[in-house]
């Protein structure tokens, strides 16, 4: 797998947001920043997160995706919109419950011209711990099934 990154378009106050490669928790700071940028853009009207060159994402990264689905519905009320074309992907999103959040989309989405690459934010290893975390509480509070499956991480990652 190829390492991941994330790249980003906006014009207009509608925003894409694109994970390439093996999406891990080395980037959860650089995306949970990119979010709050973009959500205060005063012409933020719009978000949609591209995954189809996405090759593996990892639970702390679907946590930030669904704590930006969630704040988009609460904050902006309506429903961000993802695309995704791998068929593993597809099947792990729906199981963490992703269908409610998002609009989801299983295919290409347009091919935006000037999307570049966010640069990485490095961070302690205590930030990282705390987005895991916060990550993984937006998980289990989507689903018992997500619950049960983050619990003992949790336990371990509170006691530790």
């Amino acid at each position: 797998m190829s390492e991941g990154k994330i790249q980003a378009a906006h014009h207009d106050g509608a925003y894409v947001v694109r994970l390439e490669g093996d999406v891990r928790l080395t980037l959860c700071t650089t995306i949970d920043d990119y979010f709050e940028n973009m959500f205060s853009d005063p012409e933020f009207v719009s978000v949609w997160v591209d995954l189809c060159d996405a090759e593996g994402i990892d639970s702390t990264t679907l946590g930030l995706l669904a704590k930006l689905a969630l704040n988009v519905k609460s904050r902006f009320g309506f429903q961000p919109a993802i695309y995704s074309c791998d068929p593993g992907i597809n099947r792990l999103i729906k199981s963490m419950g992703f269908q409610r959040l998002f609009e989801l989309h299983e295919e290409l989405c347009c091919n935006p011209e000037d999307v570049s690459e966010i640069p990485t934010i490095e961070c302690s290893e205590d930030t990282v711990k705390d987005k895991v975390i916060e990550a993984h509480r937006v998980l289990m509070g989507l689903n018992e099934d997500n619950r049960a499956r983050f619990k003992d991480l949790m336990s371990a990652l509170e006691s530790g």
